[in-house]
């Protein structure tokens, strides 16, 4: 089994990584690099439970993503970004904040 490529930043509290191939073809096809995805996680108003596979959105990205637990630090496999589309910011907008 050969290597993977793994792209990875950090915000804070939270690590963030992603199959580089898999970001690439993201960018391309959606227009969102997954480092500038990575950036809305800052944002408190999370309209999704605790799954561990879940898709969320916020003002600006609608993501895929993955979460775990590794050495006490939350971890966020990014697995796709897109733009939120109109419908999804206004569910956003109406959201309380935490």
């Amino acid at each position: 089994m050969g290597e993977r490529n793994v792209g990875q930043c950090r915000r804070g509290d939270t690590s963030f990584e992603w199959d580089s191939a898999k970001a690439a073809t993201n960018l391309s096809k959606h227009g969102v690099s997954f480092e500038e995805a990575a950036s809305g996680f800052a944002d408190t108003r999370e309209p999704n439970g605790p799954d561990i596979e879940h898709f969320s959105v916020e003002a600006r990205f609608a993501y895929t993503v993955r979460v775990r637990r590794k050495d006490n630090v939350e971890v966020i496999r990014i697995i796709s970004a897109r733009r939120a589309s109109r419908r999804e910011k206004a569910a956003y907008r109406q959201a309380p904040e935490n």
